[in-house]
C-alpha cells in the first residue's frame, strides 16, 4: 500500500505512468493497473467533477507565478515591468518589420537598375 500512497501524492499523471509501464512491462500488469484505477475511482471515468477539480488545480499550480503575493508594491512593480516588456516587445518588432521592408525596397531598387542597364537585343 506503499506504492499507492506514493503514486497517490503524485496524482493522476503518476498512475498513468504506471500503467503505460505496466503495459510496457507486461500487458497483465497494465491492465490490473487500468481496472484498480477504475475500480478504485481514481480514474475519475463518470466523474466529471473529479476532472474538473484536477485540471483547475493545475492550472492554478501552472499560473501561481502569476498570481498575486499579497504585496502590493511588488505586485504594482511586477505589471508595469510587464507591460514595458510588452511593449519593447512591439517596438522591436516594428523596427525589424522596417528592417526588411528597406532590404526588399533596396533589392527591388538594385533589380530595377540591372534591369535598365541590361536592354534585351531585339532580332529584325
Amino acid at each position: 500500500m506503499q506504492l499507492v500512497a506514493t503514486l497517490d501524492d503524485y496524482g493522476k499523471p503518476a498512475w498513468f505512468a504506471a500503467m503505460i509501464l505496466g503495459f510496457i512491462v507486461w500487458w497483465p500488469v497494465g491492465l490490473g493497473v487500468l481496472a484498480y484505477l477504475i475500480w478504485s475511482g481514481r480514474m475519475g471515468c463518470g466523474n466529471k467533477k473529479a476532472w474538473r477539480s484536477y485540471f483547475k488545480e493545475e492550472a492554478q499550480r501552472f499560473h501561481s507565478g502569476f498570481a498575486s503575493t499579497g504585496n502590493y508594491a511588488f505586485d504594482a512593480y511586477r505589471e508595469e515591468t510587464l507591460k514595458r516588456l510588452e511593449e519593447e516587445a512591439e517596438e522591436f518588432q516594428s523596427f525589424l518589420k522596417r528592417l526588411r521592408d528597406a532590404k526588399d525596397k533596396a533589392e527591388f531598387d538594385q533589380f530595377m537598375s540591372e534591369r535598365k542597364q541590361v536592354q534585351p537585343v531585339q532580332t529584325s
